[in-house]
Order: structure tokens, then C-alpha cells, then sequence
């Protein structure tokens, strides 16, 4: 009797320890969904007639009853923003924020009961990084980028990786340095990204141009023909300015040479008026004779011609 019971209990135990690993097999894989803030996001499996969806600790979040009717409206965070489509069976979450991200539980009574899980994370779309350039001579540069989840920030030259960073502080801005060397800079980039995108920045222009391997023929021609340039300029500018220096010279030469200037040189006596004597017949009568008297300051010339006048008229006279 007693080994009858015991030999029960084995078979039960048995069953149970098979029914336990059945259902263990079963249970469902997770499968890694991704989502953008502010996007839709699709479930990838349907219910038609009858299912619930669930949502971590919060249990049903939506249900769907026979006779295609549904109530998407159970919790106030998804209010409105979840919705079912009666034609299609599938779930859609509106306006995605990271606070949507977590576990999801999808159950269909459509034909049994079937279970999907879903890990849905979301995240932001990164925005574009900003290379500073701390030394144009060197060529030291700083990527920055705002952090995030997931987010790496990386330089590449080429297809190569130099270096890399990441931070699981979300609340901060990743910085990556850089010192460039002086060949090719123009093939350098960085790069920020994230498991649904990739932004990427390329290294100024001041640093590009200072590159020594830029220079090409033809901007040294340019430079040989800007020097050229220059120096015929001053060497133009330097014999206008001799010409104008010699035609000075000469103006001033003719100026000292004119007629008008050998006058300007001539200097003049101050004439003393003597009285004639008293045995000289004093001429009387000629106005200019008068105007003699009153002016003692007359020139030579012009009293010899005084002199000459009356002289003339007496002879002409006889």
C-alpha cells in the first residue's frame, strides 16, 4: 500500500516536472524594437478579433473585444495616443517620448492564446556636432555634442577610427579633442551617433587652408604673379614720383632764368635832391620839374628823362 502511494507520487511529480518545462520552453523571446521621439511607432503583430496589450508594471493598457471593438483609453499617459486598427490589427503608439520606452506584452485570443514581448526603446535624433578650433597654426580642434542615450562620439580620418567617447551621464555634453596633423586635414570628420542616427561635422576651413599640402601649382602661380604686380606698382609709383620731382626742378630753373626775374633783382639808389645853385638858371615852368620837387625820391632814370625833355622841346624850339 505504502509503495503503491509513493509510486503515485513519483508519476505526479513527474508530470509536473514535464508541464513545468513545457511551459518554460514556450515562454516567448524578447525581441529589441526601437522608436524616435516623436514618431510613430507600429507593433509588429496583430490582433484581429480579441487580445490585450500590456505595459510593464501597469497591466492592460489596451483591449480588444469580438466583434471588432476595443478600448485604448485604460491608462491617461497613453490617452490618445494609442490607438487600434479595427482593418489591420495593428497597435500604434503616437508622439513617442523616452518615457514610452520599456516592456510590452502583446496577447492574442484570436486562435488560442498566443504572447509577443516587445522591448521598445526610444530615443532622440541627434543633433549635428560642433568642431571649434582652439589653435589655427596646430590645429588643435573640439568636437562637441549633446549627450544621450546610447550616443558615441568619434574622429575618424578616412575610414579609420582615431578615437572615441561615450558617457552614461545623459545630463551632460560630450567633448572630444583633436590634434590634427599637417598633412590632408581636409579627410578628417567627427561623428555622433546613436542607434537611429548618425550626424557627422567636418574640420573648419582655417585649418584646411593652413594645410601645407594644399598649396598647388596654381595658387603658387597666383602668388608669384600678386608679388610681380606689387613691385611693378612701386617701381611705377617711384618714377612718377622722380618726374614729378624733375619737372619742379625745372619750373623752378626757368623761374630764376625770366625777364621778370633779373627786374626783381635790379636794385634801386635813394636819390638826394640838391638845390640848384644861384648862378644856375633854375627851369621854371615844366610840371614835371614840379613834381620832382615834391617827390626827392625819383629814380635816376626817371629824372634824366625829366632832363631830356625840356632839352629836346628847346632845340626844337630853335
Amino acid at each position: 500500500m505504502l509503495f503503491s502511494q509513493r509510486k503515485k507520487l513519483k508519476v505526479t511529480l513527474l508530470h509536473l516536472f514535464v508541464l513545468c518545462s513545457a511551459q518554460h520552453s514556450e515562454q516567448p523571446e524578447t525581441r529589441q524594437v526601437k522608436g524616435i521621439v516623436g514618431t510613430f511607432f507600429y507593433f509588429p503583430e496583430r490582433v484581429l478579433n480579441s487580445g490585450n496589450l500590456l505595459y510593464g508594471d501597469l497591466g492592460s493598457i489596451a483591449q480588444v473585444y469580438p466583434g471588432k471593438q476595443s478600448n485604448t483609453n485604460l491608462e491617461k499617459r497613453y490617452k490618445n495616443r494609442l490607438h487600434w486598427n479595427n482593418v489591420t490589427g495593428v497597435f500604434t503608439l503616437s508622439d513617442l517620448q523616452i518615457y514610452d520606452s520599456g516592456v510590452y506584452t502583446m496577447e492574442n485570443t484570436d486562435e488560442g492564446m498566443t504572447t509577443h514581448i516587445f522591448q521598445l526603446t526610444v530615443y532622440y535624433v541627434l543633433s549635428k556636432p560642433q568642431v571649434t578650433v582652439h589653435d589655427d597654426i596646430s590645429c588643435s580642434v573640439m568636437c562637441s555634442v549633446e549627450n544621450g542615450r546610447e550616443v558615441t562620439l568619434s574622429w575618424y580620418k578616412g575610414g579609420e577610427i582615431l578615437n572615441q567617447t561615450s558617457s552614461p551621464d545623459h545630463n551632460i555634453t560630450l567633448s572630444l579633442p583633436l590634434k590634427l596633423d599637417e598633412q590632408n586635414r581636409d579627410s578628417y570628420r567627427c561623428e555622433a551617433a546613436n542607434p537611429v542616427s548618425k550626424e557627422t561635422a567636418v574640420v573648419p576651413h582655417s585649418c584646411i587652408e593652413s594645410d601645407p599640402s594644399k598649396v598647388t601649382d596654381g595658387d603658387e602661380r597666383t602668388r608669384d604673379c600678386l608679388i610681380i604686380a606689387v613691385i611693378c606698382v612701386l617701381v611705377a609709383s617711384g618714377l612718377v614720383g622722380f618726374a614729378i620731382y624733375l619737372k619742379k626742378r625745372r619750373d623752378r630753373h626757368s623761374h630764376a632764368d625770366s625777364p621778370e626775374r633779373k627786374q626783381d633783382d635790379v636794385q634801386y639808389a635813394e636819390i638826394t635832391h640838391i638845390k640848384p645853385a644861384e648862378n644856375q638858371e633854375e627851369r621854371t615852368g615844366i610840371p614835371e620839374m614840379e613834381s620832382l620837387k615834391d617827390n626827392p625820391n625819383l629814380t635816376v632814370y626817371y629824372t634824366l628823362q625829366l632832363h631830356h625833355m625840356p632839352a629836346s622841346e628847346d632845340v626844337d624850339t630853335a
